[in-house]
């Protein structure tokens, strides 16, 4: 009898799985199909559409997947990847998504944290916006339109070749797609000075769940708002943005100190280094790098300031003369070089910038985020020492970086994006791994959960922000189904958007009520049976 009941279970799993797989299949047929008839000359997009059957799918896929986490056999795979070399074939891929049942992600980089970019638990298409990687720089206007599957890298060289002295506040890394990086802030080294990159952004263009291709004009300022710092992913497909360029001077200086916690007043810098970074002039960012370094535990301290060495190491020794910065610690050279710099790059060529795959190669990664408004008292930081010598942090970096100038200056309403006026600097914890094992992956994530506990006291509450773009699916996940209830949403959305979820939730609600556009952590419709103040 009790086999009889195992071996009918399982027959009964066998089962469900084949009906699945039949269903799958199906919507993948079906979305071919409906791909065939939308395109009356279907060449022009065949050799852009990849499916498991096809031979160059798995490199494809692999390609931009930049946490080997999300790279592994058991990951759900997409049933057809496109690769569009014009934002006019994508239209027709929503539409055909849509009527065939299939999901839709859109990666430009990769570098998305938990993988939402290119991974889903249902039947999905990926749109990969690789091809669409265009620059086009304006130098009279100070503006350039940036197609979204361009790098900031990219970007960056982009600029560089038209004037030395235009820049764009950018992400630091210089592989990270724009696509995603605009749609959720985007920080860099010139955060201070310039704010975030959606500061900076002025059009975009957008196909929304109608296959409609809007800009800001047609899309309206509600939906242009919710797009810089909310998150495109939960509204349509971004194909390309619009940006003003900032003036950089034709010299800026760098410097990258390192001090150990042991010999060198590692950890007292460190902690001297909350009080000062914030509050500096615009011009000065010094971001801060902590991490195991053989037995020691080493402070980085490496900066980008837009400005000759001479007036730098003057204003460092008058606000900061425990670092002990002189002329010899700094490099002249210009901007463009400088965003090699910082990304821990030879300076020379410039044209690295180009790469897309990044320079050290790629290793598992769970990443923590936090906002700092009080500076985290001495003792908390040399627990957080103690905790990078635990064995399971052996690829761990603290990364740090200084908020204030801009940054203060601008409303948390203006975008999406809320971590403004009184964020010291932002928080983050890397933790990197190389074996591929569950079980080893499994020892490093809790050492991550560990640490985020233990840092509850030091950080900001109530709530605990956190930065959309280190998305972070501890924090809570929607339903599957799309069904979401707001206080199941705000689990997460509030530490991402704090007060300005509401009005992201109203905007969804308008541009995609039927939640079309969704993940894990995307911004839900309003429901009827939700009930709250203020709908």
């Amino acid at each position: 009898m009790k086999n009889h009941s195992i071996s009918t279970l399982s027959f009964s799993l066998l089962l469900i799985l084949s009906c699945t797989l039949a269903a799958n299949a199906d919507r993948q047929d079906k979305f071919l199909q409906c791909l065939t008839y939308q395109f009356k000359n279907y060449s022009s997009i065949s050799d852009d559409i990849y499916t498991p059957l096809n031979s160059a799918y798995t490199s494809i896929l692999q390609f931009s997947i930049q946490n080997p986490r999300f790279a592994s056999e058991s990951t759900p795979k997409p049933q057809v990847i496109i690769t569009p070399k014009h934002e006019s074939q994508i239209p027709s891929v929503v539409r055909c998504a849509r009527q065939s049942g299939l999901e839709i992600r859109t990666r430009s980089g990769g570098h998305d944290m938990e993988g939402l970019s290119y991974v889903s638990q249902v039947p999905f298409v990926i749109i990969d916006l690789i091809n669409l990687s265009e620059v086009t720089v304006n130098v009279e206007e100070k503006t350039a339109w940036i197609e979204a599957g361009a790098t900031t890298g990219i970007v960056y060289y982009k600029i560089a070749e038209k004037s030395p002295t235009l820049g764009f506040p950018g992400a630091i890394f210089t592989t990270v797609g724009v696509g995603g990086h605009f749609s959720g802030g985007g920080y860099g080294a010139m955060v201070r000075k310039h704010g975030l990159a959606a500061d900076n952004v002025v059009d975009a263009r957008i196909i929304d769940v109608h296959g409609r291709i809007l800009d800001r004009k047609s899309m309206g300022e509600d939906l242009f708002w919710a797009i810089r710092g909310g998150g495109a992913a939960s509204f349509g497909v971004i194909t390309a943005w619009k940006v003003q360029l900032v003036d950089v001077p034709e010299t800026v200086t760098v410097f990258s100190i390192n001090r150990n916690v042991e010999e060198q007043n590692g950890t007292e810098l460190w902690h001297r280094w909350q009080y000062v970074a914030p509050r500096a002039d615009k011009d000065l960012f010094v971001g801060v790098i902590v991490l195991r370094v053989n037995t020691t535990v080493q402070v980085n301290f490496f900066s980008v300031f837009q400005g000759g060495a001479e007036r730098l190491v003057s204003y460092m020794q008058e606000i900061f003369p425990e670092l002990g910065l002189v002329r010899e610690d700094c490099t002249e050279m210009s901007w463009i070089q400088s965003a090699l710099f910082i990304n821990q790059m030879p300076i020379d060529p410039v044209d690295a910038l180009l790469n897309r795959t990044q320079p050290f190669g790629l290793r598992q990664l769970k990443t923590k985020s936090d906002y700092v408004r009080k500076p985290v008292p001495l003792n908390a930081i040399e627990g957080m020492v103690t905790m990078l010598r635990e064995p399971e942090a052996d690829g761990t970096m603290y990364y740090l970086v200084p908020y204030g100038g801009r940054m203060n200056e601008i409303s948390e309403l203006e975008t999406p994006f809320p971590h403004r006026a009184g964020a010291l600097y932002q928080l983050a914890s890397l933790t990197y791994w190389q074996n591929s094992e569950a079980a080893e992956a499994d020892r490093y994530i809790s050492w991550s959960r560990r640490y985020y506990e233990y840092m509850t006291p030091y950080v900001s509450s109530s709530p605990r922000e956190a930065y959309y773009n280190y998305r972070d699916l501890d924090i809570g996940v929607n339903n599957p189904n799309g069904k979401t209830s707001y206080a199941r949403a705000s689990i997460w959305g509030k530490p991402y958007y704090k007060d300005n979820f509401d009005r992201l939730v109203r905007v969804k609600t308008v541009v995609d009520p039927t939640n079309f556009f969704k993940n894990e952590q995307s911004i839900p419709p309003l429901q009827a049976k939700w009930t709250r103040k203020g709908n």
